[in-house]
C-alpha cells in the first residue's frame, strides 16, 4: 500500500505567455495562463504528481509543468 502525499505543481501555458508578451491574446485561453498556476494533487512522489498534472494540462497544448513541491501540512 502506498502512502500518497499532497504536492503543489506549477504549470503555465507557453503559447499564452508568448502571445501576451507580444500584446496579443490566445483565442481559447485567458491571459492568466501566461502566469504560473499552482495545482494541488495527491501522489506517491514528485514525478507522479508532475505526470498527473501533465495529463490534465498536456504539453502538446502548450502547457509547461515546472515543478512539484511536497506540501508541508499533514494530509
Amino acid at each position: 500500500m502506498s502512502s500518497q502525499r499532497s504536492f503543489e505543481v506549477a504549470v503555465y501555458n507557453k503559447e499564452v505567455r508568448r502571445l501576451v508578451g507580444e500584446g496579443r491574446h490566445h483565442r481559447n485561453l485567458s491571459d492568466a495562463w501566461a502566469e504560473t498556476h499552482y495545482i494541488d494533487v495527491k501522489a506517491d512522489n514528485a514525478q507522479d504528481a508532475r505526470m498527473q498534472v501533465a495529463r490534465r494540462y498536456p504539453a502538446d497544448q502548450g502547457y509547461v509543468v515546472e515543478d512539484a513541491v511536497p506540501l508541508k501540512f499533514a494530509d
